[in-house]
């Protein structure tokens, strides 16, 4: 038996509970053998997300309407009639988790304006499972979500979250995005894009959204010329 099936071994086994002794029981080993397999194991298993490979990145697509990317023009994009223009960005990445198994997360992001609204995760799931779950999670939109680096995703996600921050507002509490960032690796930034739409915030109502506090915290940032926004069937002037 070769290093790597005695490990596969090992590892299978530690998945159903077994101690030490019963594995190296079953596997017909010395359990002094044993012992440090299992020790690299857990240290495997307790890597930090952002240091496991990067099996994949989505975004939705139409993510640069009304943006303005610097630098960058092989970042894929696709455009859709009828997106509805609100600025709201879906980003998946999914990270090797061993085993077969993949650890996913998910961001809903505000690019005109509040950053990040929403996160999902880490969900660790079979390999098998994660081009129907990228599907489901993407069902919303009139395309196929892109298949990204990571780089723009970094950019995308980091850079909307400083964006907000300029304008006074932080991840949305709920969001959990302290428990996500990690899935999106080291960055250093500035971001290469330009947020806000066409560079200027503009926001728009959300259902969970505290649409006065939101409105006076950007005439606090930036001035009551400097932004729109669309608040119920309220429109700024100059939109």
């Amino acid at each position: 038996m070769d290093e790597t099936e005695l490990t596969g071994r090992v590892r299978a086994l530690r998945d159903k509970g077994c101690s030490p002794k019963e594995i190296a029981r079953a596997i017909g080993v010395p359990r002094s053998a044993v012992a440090p397999l299992i020790k690299s194991i857990a240290a495997q298993d307790d890597t930090s997300p952002a240091a496991r490979e990067v099996v994949e990145c989505w975004v939705s697509p139409n993510w640069s309407d009304g943006l303005t990317v610097d630098r960058h023009p092989e970042w894929p994009d696709v455009k859709v009639p009828d997106s509805g223009g609100s600025g709201l960005v879906s980003v998946l990445v999914a990270r090797d988790a061993g085993r077969h198994r993949v650890s996913v997360c998910g961001y809903l992001v505000d690019v005109f304006c509040l950053g990040v609204k929403n996160t999902i995760g880490p969900h660790v799931m079979d390999r098998h499972a994660l081009t129907m779950f990228a599907r489901s999670y993407f069902d919303a939109y009139h395309a196929s979500p892109l298949a990204v680096p990571m780089e723009l995703v970094q950019h995308l996600v980091f850079g909307a979250v400083e964006y907000a921050r300029d304008l006074g507002f932080e991840p949305a509490a709920g969001s959990d995005f302290e428990t996500t960032k990690d899935h999106l690796g080291q960055w250093t930034g500035p971001s290469a894009i330009r947020f806000g739409r066409d560079c200027q915030p503009f926001f728009v109502e959300g259902p969970h959204d505290n649409a006065a506090k939101v409105v006076a915290t950007l005439r606090r940032s930036v001035g009551p010329d400097n932004f729109h926004y669309l608040v119920g069937a309220e429109r700024s002037p100059a939109n």
